[in-house]
Order: C-alpha cells, then sequence, then structure tokens
C-alpha cells in the first residue's frame, strides 16, 4: 500500500480561494483559520464562519 504526503495537491481544487481571500480581512480570516482546523476540507463550514 503507498503512502499519500500530507501535501498531496487537491485534484478538485478550482484555483478560487475567494473565501479566504476576502476583502474583509476579518472574514478571510475566520474562513482560514475555521480551514487550518479540517483534517478534510468542508466548504461549507468555511463559508459558513467567512459569513461569521
Amino acid at each position: 500500500m503507498s503512502k499519500i504526503a500530507k501535501n498531496m495537491v487537491c485534484l478538485w481544487y478550482d484555483g478560487s480561494a475567494e473565501e479566504i481571500t476576502d476583502p474583509d480581512p476579518a472574514a478571510a480570516k475566520r474562513a482560514f483559520n475555521a480551514m487550518m482546523t479540517m483534517r478534510k476540507i468542508d466548504i461549507a463550514m468555511i463559508e459558513a464562519a467567512r459569513r461569521g
């Protein structure tokens, strides 16, 4: 069985990072901090964190 690298590129990522590059620094920070706690990325939770 092969090991998966921790920094493996996500194949579904479309290049859009609008949640963590929001012009509102507080919203971007909330989204980024939420994302950094996730083992698997949950877009709905990131969007909810961004909204506050």
